[in-house]
């Protein structure tokens, strides 16, 4: 390549990365978007292949290099150069009057002014900056020494890898990793629908996301960030904290925009009072307001005590709380056989809702509130949504509670209930055939993403498994057109369609199968990848995690989940009866580039050439995603015949369209 055309790639790759950031700081930070989802794809993806032709323009800033490998350096000890304090709470008015008189007291003669911020319930993050670039980030640990989570925090958007702007030479800013109620809702409601971990607020979400040793897991989860201090900074000094956070705003920070500053103490109270009515309809949960002295010399003046600075305090918010009783906690079988503990309660009103019941999400959470069946609890909606116990009434014991303990057998099968590794919280049941896993396992391996049986509902499966037709999923493939028939409304036509819906399923390959088996962790590309590098089904069960992981795409938590589920009898053994009805269990193996790898397609309508499931097995194999609905990450809906609804949603996001020549055009150009 010539230095010319070399300085013409360069150039561009950085007005790429200029745009990205400016969309990332509209997007996460401001809350204002001024491109589609897929035109900020296609700039990411122009960006990457820009990059592959030329790595030695790649920087460590860039867009493209936000999720990496954990380093060999990760969670290893950070002593805070500027210990990270705790602040002391005010709990009623008079208790922040009381505050603000003893900093009129330690400031004589003097009129401070202050800064209201709303306190974001989440986990405490230190940055630190080096010439404008994220050097290291760290958690507040016990407020003088943290934990280096560098790998983790690059992958949250909301943080900028490189500061807008002229930034100081040093700089380390403190802020809230935290989830929005909303995404934390559907990330919940996910991870239900897979049999996978809950939370229990989005507090807890964001703390264990950001310790992850896999960066990947991290990536997938919404968190963001809020900027609301500093500890060192060197080569740009800020007279007042109205000044610092002004001066994020240029750095392309998040600050909370609910920020105030306030003149007088009448001001504080009054801009307390309309952040508390404001709470129940913030994006995120805020458990009250931090007030602080504005001036940065009269917060030295002020000084510390051991625990927290005089010059600042946080007003806490009066919760939606109600007192009820835990009349027993029963144990609950998702699809992939977590047993989750659910609180029955008496039933209770609850900020304008009736409680009678409340996930505790999993066996560690009982011991952490040390909870017993009998005990009067105080209970709060999280993000007025969910149902939590906060704490047990200590005082209201009588000496009949009783124990809570995992369950040694499965409710529902009375199979082996276990943990996988010792440090997780999850118990499971690890019966495969387990029947309360085995409705939802049997759905999900018929469903369009997976072995795609035309017919199977739930309905149909729920009346299988009930009447004994099948005990697991390889039980769909013995069943005969006279089984079916046995069922209420159906007819000889439909059974015979249902039948042979299941017998075409076989020849889905060994990708489609592995997604419907629901491995934990293995979503849809995940199989594709382990489908193509292994090839079959006999190399990829004797694999071991070292083999797995070597995987592109494959972590280490992928790696572990899908190494310990062959490693079980029961698993080896739906295989071998899977393998014995004629399942193909092959891949064909793709070494070369994947050229539609973070391309998304949707496809509606009646395709001529071809079926929509081989369609879509097209787009996988070569790297691509198939989805089943259209948003505005989407970067293609191809519309065959009569097509849905998704057209239109496809036309009115802005999403590119392509009909079934084009798209076969599209493909063979790729292969």
């Amino acid at each position: 390549m010539s230095r010319g055309s070399d300085a013409a790639v360069a150039q561009r790759i950085e007005r790429l990365r200029e745009l990205i950031r400016h969309h990332d700081h509209r997007y996460y930070v401001l809350n204002q978007p001024a491109i589609s989802d897929a035109e900020y794809d296609g700039l990411l993806r122009e960006l990457k292949d820009f990059e592959a032709r030329s790595p030695h323009l790649v920087t460590p800033d860039s867009p493209t290099q936000r999720v990496g490998g954990m380093s060999d350096q990760a969670f290893r000890p950070i002593r805070h150069a500027t210990p990270m304090l705790s602040l002391e709470n005010a709990f009623s008015e008079e208790e922040l009057l009381a505050w603000h008189q003893r900093v009129v007291k330690g400031l004589p003669g003097l009129h401070p002014t202050y800064t209201v911020e709303l306190k974001i319930d989440g986990v405490g993050l230190a940055l630190t900056y080096e010439q404008g670039r994220l050097a290291q980030a760290a958690t507040r640990g016990d407020g003088t020494t943290g934990e280096e989570v560098t790998a983790n925090a690059r992958t949250i958007r909301a943080i900028p890898l490189r500061l807008q702007s002229e930034a100081p030479r040093l700089l380390e800013v403190r802020g809230e990793v935290y989830m929005a109620i909303d995404q934390f809702t559907r990330y919940n409601a996910q991870a239900t629908r897979r049999g996978g971990e809950t939370f229990a607020n989005p507090r807890n979400a964001a703390a264990g996301s950001l310790r992850q040793k896999d960066p990947q897991v991290t990536a997938a989860r919404p968190l963001r960030f809020f900027t609301h201090s500093y500890g060192t900074v060197e080569g740009m000094p800020f007279a007042t904290q109205w000044d610092f956070l002004r001066a994020c705003e240029r750095f392309g920070l998040p600050v909370t925009e609910q920020a105030a500053r306030c003149a007088s103490f009448d001001e504080v109270l009054a801009h307390c009072r309309r952040l508390e009515r404001l709470r129940d309809r913030l994006r995120y949960e805020a458990d009250g307001a931090v007030i602080k002295v504005n001036e940065r010399a009269w917060q030295d003046r002020l000084g510390m005590t051991l625990k927290s600075p005089r010059w600042a305090i946080a007003y806490k918010f009066a919760a939606h709380q109600a007192t009820t009783q835990v009349v027993d906690v029963l144990p609950s079988v998702g699809r992939t056989g977590t047993i989750t503990p659910v609180a029955k309660l008496t039933p209770v009103s609850c900020g304008g809702v009736r409680i009678s019941s409340a996930t505790l999400h999993n066996y560690e959470e009982i011991e952490r509130l040390r909870l017993r069946i009998g005990d009067r609890v105080v209970i709060q909606r999280a993000g007025d949504v969910i149902p939590q116990v906060v704490r047990v009434i200590d005082a209201k014991r009588t000496g009949k509670e009783r124990a809570i303990h995992p369950p040694a057998r499965c409710p529902a099968c009375r199979g082996i209930v276990t943990k996988e590794k010792e440090e997780e919280v999850a118990y499971r049941c690890i019966n495969p055939s387990c029947p309360a896993q085995l409705v939802r396992s049997v759905l999900h391996f018929g469903s369009r993403s997976a072995m795609d049986i035309e017919g199977l509902g739930d309905v149909v499966v729920e009346q299988l498994v009930e009447r004994r037709l099948v005990s697991d999923v390889a039980g769909l493939y013995q069943l005969c057109a006279e089984d079916v028939l046995a069922l209420p409304l159906f007819a000889e036509k439909k059974a015979d369609k249902l039948v042979e819906a299941i017998r075409l399923s076989k020849d889905r390959g060994l990708a489609r199968l592995l997604y419907g088996l629901g491995i934990r962790h293995v979503g849809e590309k995940a199989a594709m990848e382990l489908a193509e590098q292994f090839g079959s089904m006999t190399r990829l069960v004797e694999a071991d995690e070292a083999a797995l992981e070597r995987i592109p795409g494959v972590g280490p938590v992928v790696a572990q989940a899908v190494a310990q589920c062959f490693r079980q009898p029961a698993t080896r053994a739906l295989i071998k009866k899977l393998d014995a009805a004629g399942l193909k269990m092959t891949q064909p193996q793709r070494r070369g580039p994947k050229p539609l790898a973070r391309m998304t397609f949707v496809f509606t309508g009646e395709l001529s050439g071809m079926s929509r499931a081989q369609a879509e097995a097209l787009v996988r194999q070569l790297g691509g995603d198939a989805s089943s609905s259209v948003s505005r990450l989407t970067t293609y809906v191809v519309a065959g015949a009569s097509p849905g609804s998704k057209l239109e949603k496809a036309k009115r996001l802005g999403v590119g369209v392509l009909d079934e020549a084009q798209f076969t055009q599209l493909i063979h150009q790729k292969q």
